[in-house]
């Protein structure tokens, strides 16, 4: 089996060792059966050979048994082979008289073993009916010497016999170096063919139960072919669940290694957001360290001017009042430029947090806000705030009040949209007449815009909202507003002179919110305005300030 593959020898060794057990098994019944099954093929021979063996070895023609006499015979035999035949003298010699003796001896003992095979001869009905129940016909005995230098000794009963007919026995005589060769029948011929259908019908049933041993040792080997059958297929599985296994490791290792680089990314993303941050931080820096340097430049003269006109005589009481209120108005006009300075160019990680009320900055918010949203913007300024508990949170007074002011310029900016569309709409509606369009022109131009300033308790935080009835955003502007300069203002002529367009506005609320652990959400619709909101982690009790 050198040339065969190692996969067949493997196969051929399990085929191999599966089928030693039932071998052995069909061996060791085939050994310990084979006595039983011979005596139960050849019927009733067995019993008739061993009563014939027997009574040939016991029956008793004279006084000695067949096997006595045959002993005998054979030791005389041995002693007169001893003695050498002297020739034959002039005078008597006593060794030839002893040779002479010797030779009568054996040649009696030949005739008493003649004659006792011709009693055995004899119809047993007659003399041994005793001994021999069986009743054979006796046609021929033979008495033979196991060294061969003898002639057999033969009886003969000279009856006619078909060998087809005769069973012959071949019996070793105990204690005698002689076999006795009998030709004999024990029943009538029909009885015979009787029995060698018998014995045909043995054999058929032993083929019988032979064919139901290959049968079943058959169906064994077939059991066990789809037993190994089932052991590969089982086999298969394993190495197949085994393949998936590697290719799901696999498939595992590449996934981790696109998260690896999914979070490589996003960590990317997150530099460029912070140095965006800083940029815009740094922008915003620059913008207004330069518009203050313009406004304060620009203040000087006004400033020395009105100090002269005060210092003047012939001043009313009129004029001089007014003129006191526009150096008031200056003042607060230099005092709130130094406090937008230092809020923009204060980097929110380093931010003054203090626990403070929300409801609190709002309304300082809208006492600045309200006459002049009124009267410039044609804006109107609500609050709508939970009075019922404080709203303390943590934070910076001016980044918050910095972001809230961003929302309302937005929410400026949407009601300046409005009402450009309000005009639009008139000037383009073709089912007004001349009158009709100039009354929807006069109340386009009327129409006011109104921002709500909310606030509420929802559990652990605090919510703030700006809610407006401005222009709206699609939800494309939406989904965008927030990124670093995205502007829809830039192009449009409504602004045009106005220190917007810059995209940095609602970008910066998110970067303070952020560093209040606060979100901006954004409900909107266009052209049915606003509502911009902020959650706070509402501060708890033991950092409220006394």
């Amino acid at each position: 089996m050198s040339g065969t593959p190692p996969a067949t020898r493997i196969r051929f060794w399990r085929y191999a060792q599966a089928l030693a057990a039932p071998v052995l098994l069909w061996a060791l019944v085939a050994f310990f059966l084979r006595e039983p099954v011979n005596n139960w093929l050849e019927g009733d021979d067995s019993y008739d050979r061993s009563s014939l063996e027997e009574w040939l070895d016991e029956s008793r023609g004279f006084r000695e048994t067949l096997p006595e006499m045959a002993a005998g015979y054979a030791q005389r035999r041995e002693e007169l082979r001893r003695l050498k035949p002297p020739v034959a003298p002039k005078t008597p010699d006593p060794a030839l008289d002893q040779w002479e003796r010797a030779m009568e001896v054996v040649a009696v003992k030949r005739e008493e073993i003649h004659e006792h095979l011709r009693s055995l001869g004899i119809p047993p009905t007659k003399m041994y009916s005793g001994q021999l129940p069986l009743f054979p016909i006796i046609y021929r005995i033979e008495v033979t010497f196991d060294d061969g230098q003898d002639e057999p000794i033969v009886w003969d009963s000279e009856l006619p016999y078909q060998p087809s007919q005769v069973q012959e026995l071949r019996h070793p005589l105990p204690s005698a170096p002689a076999s006795v060769h009998l030709f004999y029948q024990l029943h009538a011929y029909n009885k015979r063919q009787r029995d060698e259908q018998e014995h045909k019908q043995r054999l058929q049933q032993l083929s019988i139960l032979a064919l139901v041993a290959t049968i079943l040792v058959g169906t064994w080997i077939v059991l066990l072919r789809r037993r190994e059958r089932q052991r590969v297929l089982a086999q298969q599985q394993v190495d197949l669940a085994e393949r998936k296994l590697l290719e799901e490791g696999r498939r595992h290792e590449e996934t981790e290694r696109k998260l690896l680089e999914q979070r490589f990314a996003t960590q990317a993303a997150e530099q460029n957001t912070l140095e965006l941050k800083s940029q815009l931080y740094a922008g915003i820096g620059i913008m207004a360290g330069s518009y203050a340097h313009n406004i304060k430049n620009l203040l000087v003269r006004p400033n020395d001017l009105l100090r002269r006109c005060l210092e003047a005589d012939g001043l009313s009481s009129n004029q001089e009042g007014m003129l006191h209120e526009v150096q008031e108005t200056l003042g607060t006009v230099t005092e709130r430029l130094q406090q937008i300075l230092r809020t923009v160019r204060r980097d929110p990680n380093r931010s003054d947090r203090v626990v403070l009320d929300l409801n609190g900055v709002l309304r300082d918010l809208e006492r600045t806000w309200h006459d002049l949203a009124r009267d410039r913007y044609k804006l109107e300024v609500a609050l709508d705030l939970e009075e019922s508990v404080p709203m303390w949170i943590e934070g910076d007074y001016s980044h918050l009040q910095q972001a809230v002011e961003n929302l309302l310029f937005n929410a400026r900016d949407a009601t300046f949209e409005m009402r450009n569309h309000l005009r639009d709409a008139a000037r383009r509606d073709e089912t007004l007449d001349s009158p009709g369009r100039r009354q929807a022109l006069i109340a386009a131009a009327a129409w006011k815009g109104r921002v709500v300033l909310r606030t509420r308790r929802e559990g652990d935080h605090v919510v703030l909202e700006v809610q407006d009835n401005g222009a709206g955003m699609t939800e494309e502007v939406r989904r965008h507003c927030v990124e670093t300069h995205f502007t829809t203002k830039r192009d449009n002529a409504i602004y045009e002179g106005h220190s917007t367009g810059m995209g940095l506005g609602l970008s910066f609320v998110v970067a303070i919110l952020e560093h209040h652990h606060a979100k901006l959400e954004i409900e909107s619709e266009r052209l049915k305005g606003a509502t911009l909101r902020a959650r706070f982690p509402a501060a708890q009790d033991g950092e409220r300030p006394a």
